[in-house]
């Protein structure tokens, strides 16, 4: 509340009830000088280069089902290169039909993470939901092994 220091004829000071506006309106601006400075920082596209990996390996089954995209984009089932269209056929007959067994999926470096969404869509349609992305592991001294 403001008050005027001029006297006033009957001995009381009066309030004065205007709004001092000048320091909201500072304030104001410097809210929006940081958001104007922050907000393209929260936005920025940065490129990924995914680290290798530390967690703990967990144990292989006895014989893992292997499905690799390689770089041409092409699919191998273990060693054995496999068409796009007949891969559910070939899982069905690797697996004896068990849908609950663990695809381990790997893939080449340069395949672009659609391509490999796209083969990860292939096994879910396939009916086969576990699936294990196989990456490097880390051993801390600088060598990784597959």
């Amino acid at each position: 509340m403001a008050v005027s220091l001029k006297e006033p004829q009957d001995g009381d000071l009066a309030e004065v009830s205007e709004i001092n506006v000048t320091p909201f309106i500072d304030v104001i601006l410097v809210l929006l000088i940081i958001f104007m400075v922050a907000a393209p920082l929260s936005t920025v596209d940065v490129a990924v280069d995914l680290p290798v990996s530390n967690a703990q390996p967990q144990p292989r089954p006895e014989k893992p089902v292997f499905l690799t995209v390689k770089q041409d984009l092409s699919l191998a089932l273990g060693n054995d290169s496999v068409a796009r269209e007949h891969l559910q056929d070939v899982l069905d007959r690797q697996t004896g039909h068990d849908r609950e067994q663990r695809v381990f999926l790997r893939a080449d470096g340069a395949v672009a993470y659609r391509e490999l969404m796209e083969v990860m869509n292939s096994l879910r349609q396939a009916g086969y939901l576990k699936i294990a992305l196989v990456g490097l592991e880390d051993t801390g001294q600088g060598a990784t092994k597959p």
